[in-house]
């Protein structure tokens, strides 16, 4: 008997150990989709999914997402750490009404790499990218678009707890609509810090480019953008606003041209942006600082050929 048991005991635990393997085997470092995929697949390479959110669960922690090859894969909330890149196919996310792609779990660093992220359908798109919490952002390679519900905004940053985002050699282009929206907003909540860096962006045709808000919450929120164009936007192409709130915006080796408003507009004490290397032409005003706000000149600008004025800095820094 004691025998019996003890074989018993041994087949329960082999048992056991079998539903282990096999969940642990549930969740890759790497699935795929395809546009001819299904999600009942496992997501390998062989048998891909045809959604984000059905390779999403299928994938750890960590892991990477990749496209076979074209195909609209669907909108996805990430709640953990990941990597989609589908850089070298048409990878489309097309959101009818809703949030293209959703970020929202505390701590997870988060890639998005060669996406088409379209705000389209009989109801207008909400944001491209909506993160409301994790550590890290990434886009690269990223066209962002037509999200044009009254606030729709192509990259919409608010963490609730300190975050960096860098977006890379992305397109972001008609988002929003006169009543309001922006191609990139970076409004944290509560006393969460933003580490921002934008690197040959285009912010194009958007209601504002990009907006800096420090009326969201009480943390810091530092900008840096480069070899980026900020033209065609329907209101300013970068505007940092607070009312107390630390606004640092460093802008450099940019074209901020054809705005409908101000090219450059530094509003509120707390709000400081300098400019370098910019060439500022073409908008209404070209740059205006307003309610206490700095916007500090490195000397370096071609500030131009804007319709109604140039605007003057507030001050200058001399170069070293």
């Amino acid at each position: 008997m004691k025998t019996l048991q003890l074989w018993l005991s041994v087949l329960v635990l082999a048992v056991a150990s079998l539903f282990f393997v096999s969940g642990a085997q549930a969740q890759a470092t790497r699935t795929w989709v395809s546009g001819v995929g299904d999600d009942v697949n496992p997501c390998s390479r062989t048998a891909p999914c045809k959604t984000f959110a059905g390779a999403i669960s299928k994938t750890a922690a960590g892991g990477i997402i990749n496209c076979i090859d074209p195909g609209g894969f669907g909108t996805v909330t990430i709640t953990k750490s990941i990597t989609i890149d589908c850089r070298h196919v048409l990878a489309g996310v097309l959101a009818s009404g809703t949030n293209g792609i959703n970020v929202n779990a505390v701590g997870i660093d988060v890639i998005l790499r060669g996406l088409s992220i379209e705000g389209a359908g009989t109801t207008p798109g909400l944001n491209g990218v909506n993160f409301l919490s994790g550590a890290s952002l990434q886009i690269d390679e990223c066209k962002i678009f037509g999200f044009t519900s009254a606030s729709g905004t192509g990259v919409n940053f608010a963490p609730s707890a300190n975050a960096t985002l860098a977006i890379s050699n992305s397109a972001i282009s008609s988002n929003g609509t006169v009543s309001g929206g922006s191609g990139v907003a970076i409004k944290p909540s509560g006393t969460a810090t933003a580490k921002v860096v934008l690197d040959g962006v285009q912010l194009l045709n958007n209601s504002q480019g990009l907006r800096v808000d420090g009326t969201t919450g009480t943390g810091a929120r530092r900008v840096e953008v480069m070899r980026s164009a900020i033209s065609g936007n329907i209101f300013q192409g970068v505007v940092g606003i607070t009312n107390a709130t630390l606004v640092n915006v460093l802008l450099n080796d940019n074209v901020i041209g054809n705005n409908g408003s101000i090219g450059v507009q530094s509003n509120g004490a707390g709000s400081t942006i300098m400019i370098g290397n910019n060439a500022i032409a073409g908008n209404d005003t070209g740059i205006s600082a307003s309610g206490g706000a700095q916007l500090l000149s490195y000397q370096t600008n071609n500030n131009n050929l804007n319709i109604t004025a140039n605007g003057t800095p507030t001050g200058t820094q001399a170069p070293q």
